[in-house]
């Protein structure tokens, strides 16, 4: 798991992870990243993490693709990153491609879930908060979830 101030350089963390796993004799790398787009009027998006929440999940994904013979790689932003620009990259690489398409997937759509991050859209240089866009957790203040849910 690594994170980085500011929009990601795809290029250069795609390809280095590449380098990393193409001699492991997997048959399969497959990367997801994802990149702000322009929608209500904001010229980027605004990441806050709770870091030792996020490694707990992401350690646990870790030891979920190890159990299908899998690694599971992510980068995200910290801060602004405007539109165009990427926050997000997931990569699994495997021996065989029907494990690391499903486990991206379910990467994916775990992070979108549960990864403890607050979003916040920037508008005009305003950083304000997107409570629709952000994960409520028990007991987080701000990410709290309310009794209705």
């Amino acid at each position: 798991m690594e994170l980085f101030q500011g929009p990601l350089d795809v290029k250069a963390i795609s390809n280095r992870w590449y380098d990393e796993v193409r001699e492991l004799n997997y048959g399969a790398f497959i990367t997801f990243v994802g990149i702000i787009r322009a929608e209500n009027s904001i010229e980027a998006l605004s990441f806050d993490i709770y870091e030792p929440i996020l490694r707990k999940w992401f350690d646990s994904w870790q030891q979920e693709a190890k159990s299908r013979g899998a690694l599971v790689k992510m980068a995200h932003a910290i801060g602004n990153v405007p539109i165009a620009q990427s926050s997000y990259i997931a990569a699994v690489a495997s021996p065989k491609r029907k494990v690391a398409l499903a486990l991206i997937e379910e990467f994916v759509e775990d992070f979108k879930a549960n990864a403890p991050i607050w979003k916040y859209d920037v508008v005009n240089g305003e950083r304000i908060y997107a409570k629709d866009r952000s994960t409520p957790m028990e007991g987080a203040g701000i990410l709290k979830k309310d009794s209705d849910d």
